[in-house]
């Protein structure tokens, strides 16, 4: 009799030894794995730090992921985040046996940068990060939350080094790895808030297909009350001027469809001071022609600016193709908005100057 009951208690003890086992073990074999898929992606690599598993929420947590160009001409990481929360819905398990979670970044922060050499620009181009994202979490994803994230826009070769940036988004892109339906079209969403330069609020929304490259898609933008001052390495690199002083608002309506674009970027400028005397001709680090310059382009903001409301306001057309066999889609979609940028506040000016001579 006493040999018959102490079978299962040694069972039971033995299945809680290996579970016990299985829980100090597996985070690092899934560390192991997923540095393993992540050390060779095309002209990127990664690394996490280590791996925790919550299992009685279905859940595990990639801690410290950094994603950086393998050339390390670049001088920021693509990609950076203090952790990454990836859950199961236990639910859709049960119920319909399908793998179904949601992914939280907290503190993610993204880096493009414009370089002269392809090797010292980054845009993520290079690999197939739908693939990767199917290899590294093979479930169907219901949302990808950003929490309290950063963009930026980088040039460090400019003088000074460039650096534009949305901080404190908060942001959640839904449906990101649906099955393509081609009744519905576009069948992934994307909702966000932040702050441009931390202090001009910013909200923008998209809707895409996911299964295609940057040929269909809807996206909109809109930041109020920016300080035209924090632009200046941005309009000092890339327009030859730079703001004295001022506050504007920017509009973006970007569409494409079967890769062509179609849309506008229309900056609503006031109090725009450009030319300033002491700081432009006296500087003489700017020199004397550059001070003329600017001279140019803050005339022609004085001749269409609204007098009665110190007010400038203009928009340029967005227009082309994302398809370039020199760039990828999304290389030459960032093209067209920054040079459509640069226009809406130089070109536009000397343009409508000349005009009126």
């Amino acid at each position: 009799m006493k040999t018959r009951y102490r079978r299962p208690l040694w069972i039971l003890l033995l299945l809680a030894l290996l579970l016990l086992v299985a829980h100090l073990a597996l985070p690092y074999v899934v560390l192991n794995y997923l540095n393993g898929k992540l050390a060779d992606m095309g002209d990127y690599r990664g690394h996490i730090e280590d791996v925790d598993l919550a299992w009685w929420r279905g859940a595990y947590r990639l801690n410290d992921l950094v994603i950086e160009k393998k050339n390390e001409q670049v001088q920021a990481p693509l990609f950076t985040t203090d952790a990454v929360d990836i859950g199961l819905s236990w639910k859709a398990l049960w119920k319909d046996q399908a793998l179904v979670g949601e992914i939280t970044l907290e503190q993610p922060h993204l880096n493009f940068v414009d370089g002269e050499e392809k090797e010292s620009s980054q845009t993520g181009d290079g690999v197939e990060w739908r693939d990767r994202l199917d290899e590294l979490m093979p479930f169907t994803l219901n949302e990808l939350k950003v929490v309290d994230g950063q963009v930026s826009f980088r040039n460090f070769q400019a003088d000074p080094p460039v650096h534009v940036y949305a901080s404190a988004i908060n942001a959640s892109l839904f449906n990101l790895t649906n099955t393509a339906n081609q009744e519905q079209g576009r069948v992934a969403r994307f909702e966000g808030t932040a702050q441009f330069f931390n202090q001009a609020p910013m909200e923008a929304s998209a809707q895409f297909d996911p299964y295609t490259d940057w040929e269909d898609f809807q996206f909109s933008l809109r930041v109020t009350d920016v300080d035209l001052t924090k632009l200046n390495d941005f309009s000092n690199a890339y327009g030859s001027f730079d703001f004295a002083g001022g506050t504007g608002d920017l509009v973006i309506e970007a569409e494409a469809k079967d890769a062509q674009l179609d849309g506008y970027i229309k900056p609503l400028l006031r109090n725009v001071e450009v030319f300033n005397f002491e700081q432009d001709i006296e500087n003489e680090d700017k020199g004397f022609f550059r001070g003329i310059w600017e001279a140019v382009v803050g005339g022609g903001e004085e001749v269409l600016q609204n007098q009665r409301k110190e007010q400038f306001a203009t928009r340029v057309e967005l227009n082309g193709s994302t398809k370039n066999a020199d760039v990828s889609p999304f290389q030459a979609f960032v093209a067209i908005l920054r040079n459509a940028f640069v226009e809406a506040f130089s070109a536009r000016f000397e343009r409508s100057l000349g005009e009126d001579k």
